[in-house]
């Protein structure tokens, strides 16, 4: 595969907001460093670069065929970097494993790779006729087709306004259980669209559905929660922890973990009915910048898939 000068490949999507990512890490050379969600490598490639001489980094994904994929985009790396395929919940014990720990920086980009919309016939990209899948594993029993098409009507539209943000749930829910079986993604993406026009911005009627449901069957929610917890945990102390989140459900349990985090009480001091703080809550992050950073307009205009990205930042103290 040919690169070029600034190491770009045309075989692989290049990462979102790449630049604020190594900003936010303030990579040192001889650093170690933990890509939790590794994808095709695109971030952990600009990490081990500048992590030069001396760097190591410790890859993770769920999905086998991003780990292939990262093998071959960072195999000029050679020992400098571990690729592991394992759920990021799973990020301590598998840095404890390999001598990882503790870190100097953790990255988690929450997105859907471009490798599994672009190539995988699993059912998360609703222009193809793929299967309903939707599994970031083949491990997980529960998949999209087995929500479709057997959960109750109610059920389904509580899912879909829970996860995806969507205030056409019901009348989605209802076109869905009208039209069982559905057999593909692409039928899926058509029966939406009758019940629900395109939104602004170009985004497509299915798009808040379809990241619904895969949330749903990968239980994206929980593991985040257990996956920053176990981010705090290998981090050294000053180790850097940056998340990208892509939805405001996943930015806001980044924001709130962060924020009790940094907190030196968590209970109701502050309220009346309890004047006297009896936590004892310990911080263990502090911030490192107020608010979240977005893509710049040039990087949306590239790459429409970031628009919606927002990274937070926090320091392990």
């Amino acid at each position: 595969m040919s690169a070029d000068a600034s190491g770009t490949n045309p075989d692989f999507h290049e990462p979102v907001m790449l630049s604020e990512v190594l900003d936010a890490l303030r990579i040192i050379p001889g650093g170690r460093y933990l890509d939790a969600t590794v994808g095709e490598g695109g971030h952990a490639r600009a990490i081990l670069q500048a992590a030069s001489p001396g760097g190591q980094l410790l890859g993770i994904d769920a999905d086998p065929e991003a780990i292939a994929s990262a093998e071959k985009r960072l195999e000029q790396f050679g020992s400098s970097v571990r690729l592991v395929n394992e759920n990021f919940v799973e990020m301590q014990a598998v840095a404890t494993r390999y001598g990882f720990a503790p870190m100097h920086g953790v990255l988690m980009d929450l997105g859907v790779s471009s490798l599994q919309l672009d190539r995988e016939a699993r059912g998360f990209s609703f222009r193809r006729p793929d299967p309903l899948d939707m599994r970031f594993s083949s491990d997980r029993e529960l998949d999209a087709s087995q929500i479709v098409n057997t959960y109750p009507e109610r059920e389904l539209g509580d899912l879909i306004y829970r996860y995806g943000d969507e205030r056409a749930s019901r009348r989605i829910a209802s076109a869905i259980v009208r039209n069982r079986p559905i057999k593909d993604a692409q039928q899926l993406a058509e029966i939406i669209s009758s019940v629900k026009p395109r939104g602004r911005r170009h985004i497509h009627s299915a798009t808040q559905t379809f990241q619904a449901l895969r949330i749903a069957v990968n239980d994206e929610m929980k593991a985040l929660e257990i996956g920053l917890e176990q981010a705090v945990n290998v981090l050294g102390m000053g180790g850097l922890m940056v998340v990208i989140s892509y939805h405001s459900i996943e930015d806001r349990i980044v924001k709130n973990f962060i924020r009790t985090a940094v907190s030196d009480c968590v209970c109701d001091a502050d309220s009346r009915r309890s004047p006297v703080c009896t936590c004892n809550h310990v911080p263990t992050l502090e911030p490192v910048i107020k608010g979240a950073l977005m893509p710049t307009a040039s990087e949306v205009e590239a790459n429409p898939r970031s628009r919606s990205a927002k990274l937070r930042v926090a320091r392990r103290i």
